[in-house]
């Protein structure tokens, strides 16, 4: 059996931008994306602390230590500039595996800036 594990968080990212004429997608500066183990174009949840919702979309990969977090496309009618998110990847874990699985969960400052692991 598997179970569906948080596998990366990054926790409580400022939204630095919104852009309604992109074809879609969550860009996320490169360093955090690192940091937390979330390759572009991976799936990932955003949950939006100001207004209590959840969403589904992809990563693009932003540029290196911008502290990009641009909500793109038809997604950019859900949040607004200075929202706070947090944004979850998950995995697929074998049930064996689980009691030794460890997620990385990334703390942000008001920058985007890493300032620690939870």
């Amino acid at each position: 059996m598997f179970r569906i594990m948080c596998k990366s968080k990054i926790h409580r990212a400022r939204v630095t931008d919104v852009n309604l004429d992109y074809e879609g997608s969550l860009t996320v500066d490169k360093v955090l994306l690192r940091a937390a183990d979330i390759a572009p174009y991976e799936k990932v949840q955003v949950l939006n602390i100001n207004n209590g919702t959840r969403a589904e979309t992809y990563i693009i990969e932003g540029s290196e230590s911008s502290g990009q977090v641009v909500v793109n496309g038809a997604l950019a009618r859900w949040a607004q500039k200075d929202d706070l998110v947090i944004i979850i990847a998950y995995a697929m874990v074998d049930e064996t595996e689980v009691k030794d699985f460890s997620p990385k969960l990334i703390l942000v400052d008001e920058r985007n800036n890493i300032v620690g692991n939870a």
